[in-house]
């Protein structure tokens, strides 16, 4: 095993004219991604759908990145040697590479070289502790790491401890060395569309996260019905990556947009004064938020005369949205259409649609759905036996789609668990109405029993929301020894609300919209709520405190 081998790369108005521009411009995106479809109808790789772009359209900006450009030529070749470079050190098809990072144009490229060689990505979440990258790295047997510069002492740490990583290569000046000096020759390995692509480890909720594999089938084969149901998401279209990479969303969105031929400008780290100045000097046009961006981006100060005119779609999702928030949204950005998406890492993200025409009534009760299924997705709900619920009852989510995952790496028992018979059981609970759009209650395992009543915290936040004193919220069981489970709201307040006279205002609020058994049995204040990188509020951390002492985080 060697030492730690750093190789690094310094990363550096008027409404009728608008309308004319936004139309023509729409026509010629449809006419562009019809082209772009065509020509990639025979795909099976992100890494060829670059190549056949920079043979095409070689001088247009493929990734803006911090005030920097990398056109599809650029981005081609960088990949080709990236992939070449990777052979040099024994990477072969189907080995695993890691990177662990922020958002770049190197991270992207990475990816491309990695999906060439016809090898695996396996992205690290960026937050994670020096224990936990240990066990992903070592778990997915990766034989190189890419590193950011600000992991460079956390790898030192446990770099003895990474029984199958051969060389580590740190992503700064000397990075650009080692990339240039490979050659630029595309390696044209021998892909199928079945072959594993990319391995992203879940956040887990329980134990060890498991790697979900990933194969090109999963990730194109239903890539125009999936830019078409966006909104025609085309090559004329500049695209706002804000997600993390290491995200299905970040790097479902971003791959996608390549794919299609769009630039697309990468963020490194999601700053809301940063975001609403992009969307003005690019002419963001589409983009992909989760719901606490779009709150962010509201609260900003720097949003107040910001002209973002130029975006046409705002997709969003990853967690449920309050329709106060909701409708905020839609208001400030009045240029877009809404679009929600539901999905997980194990179906390669969405696998239901809420349509920009959906949201057009503010008042649609719709609008607490999460759309209907994407085309090639057969959904059911069901009971703990697996038998299909009536209409409007709850039960667990499953699907059948060429977007399931392989299965889980080398977890042949979860896979098999979670994959049966065709259909991927999600973990979600909701509810199809008469028309089939999906209700999402909860995550099954964050359902709250009391007194013999199934409870979704989704349904209680979505509605405390909307009280004027609440910046934000999460709701969780806690122990109860008459109910078994009592509901419990934190709360962070907005600036200048007495937490005093403020919990008696906002019980009064939820009784008015909630069945009384729905209701917090007591609300406590926090300064805020702790959340992942994709925005998801971290439950299990907020229960910690309630159920210390007791063996499960059920009573």
């Amino acid at each position: 095993m060697s030492v730690l081998q750093i190789s690094t790369y310094r990363l550096g108005n008027g409404r009728s004219n608008l309308r004319e521009s936004r139309e023509s411009r729409l026509r010629e995106g449809q006419k562009n991604m019809s082209e772009s479809v065509e020509s990639s109808a025979s795909v099976i790789s992100v890494g060829e759908a670059v190549s056949r772009h920079a043979a095409a359209t070689p001088h247009k900006v493929a990734i803006a990145f911090e005030g920097r450009n990398t056109t599809f030529q650029k981005l081609d070749r960088a990949a080709n040697q990236v992939a070449n470079g990777l052979i040099a050190l024994g990477v072969d098809a189907c080995d695993r590479v890691a990177i662990l990072d922020k958002n770049s144009d190197c991270y992207l490229e990475v990816w491309l070289g990695v999906s060439k060689l016809n090898a695996v990505i396996v992205p690290i979440n960026a937050r994670l502790a020096a224990p936990e990258v240990e066990y992903i790295v070592n778990d997915a047997k990766a034989k190189v790491l890419f590193i950011g510069e600000p992991f460079v002492a956390m790898i030192g740490e446990i770099r003895a401890r990474l029984t199958h990583v051969q060389k580590v290569i740190v992503i700064n000046e000397d990075y650009g060395n080692w990339r240039d000096i490979q050659s630029p020759s595309d390696v044209r390995r021998p892909i199928a569309s079945d072959d594993v692509c990319m391995q992203i480890y879940t956040s887990g909720t329980t134990g060890h996260p498991k790697g979900v594999q990933l194969t090109n089938g999963n990730t194109l084969d239903t890539m125009a019905d999936t830019l078409a149901a966006w909104g025609n998401w085309n090559a004329s279209d500049v695209a706002l990556s804000a997600m993390p990479l290491f995200h299905i969303a970040g790097c479902g969105v971003s791959l996608l947009s390549l794919v299609a031929g769009m630039k697309i400008v990468v963020v490194r780290d999601f700053l809301p004064a940063q975001i609403i100045e992009l969307i003005q000097t690019e002419r963001i046009t589409v983009t992909f938020l989760v719901p606490a961006m779009i709150m962010f981006l509201l609260d900003d100060k720097s949003i107040v005369g910001a002209d973002l005119t130029s975006l046409r779609r705002i997709v969003y999702g990853a967690s449920p949205i309050p329709s106060k928030l909701l409708q905020r949204a839609i208001q400030r950005f009045s240029s877009a259409g809404f679009l929600q998406l539901y999905g997980l890492t194990e179906t390669t993200g969405g696998i239901t649609l809420l349509t920009a025409e959906d949201h057009a009534d503010p008042e649609s009760p719709r609008l607490k759905s999460c759309g209907r299924p994407l085309s090639g997705v057969d959904l059911r709900v069901v009971d703990a036996d697996g038998n299909q619920v009536r209409e409007g009852e709850v039960g667990e989510i499953i699907c059948r789609t060429v977007k399931n995952m392989k299965g889980y790496w080398n977890r042949d028992e979860d896979t098999a668990r979670t994959l049966r018979n065709g259909w991927l059981y999600t973990g979600d609970a909701g509810y199809l109405d008469a028309d089939g759009y999906l209700y999402i209650h909860d995550r099954v395992k964050d359902m709250i029993v009391s007194g013999g009543e199934n409870i979704y915290p989704a349904e209680i936040e979505s509605a405390m929301f909307g009280h004027p004193s609440i910046a934000d919220v999460a709701v969780i069981g806690v122990p109860d020894e008459r109910w078994g489970e009592a509901v419990k709201a934190l709360v962070v307040l907005k600036p200048g609300t007495a937490a005093d006279t403020a919990a008696t205002d906002i019980l009064a609020y939820a009784r008015e919209r909630l069945a009384g058994y729905k209701v917090p049995k007591s609300i406590d204040f926090a300064d805020a709520l702790p959340r992942n990188p994709t925005g998801k509020i971290l439950k299990r951390e907020l229960r910690e405190k309630y159920w210390k002492g007791f063996q499960r985080q059920v009573n």
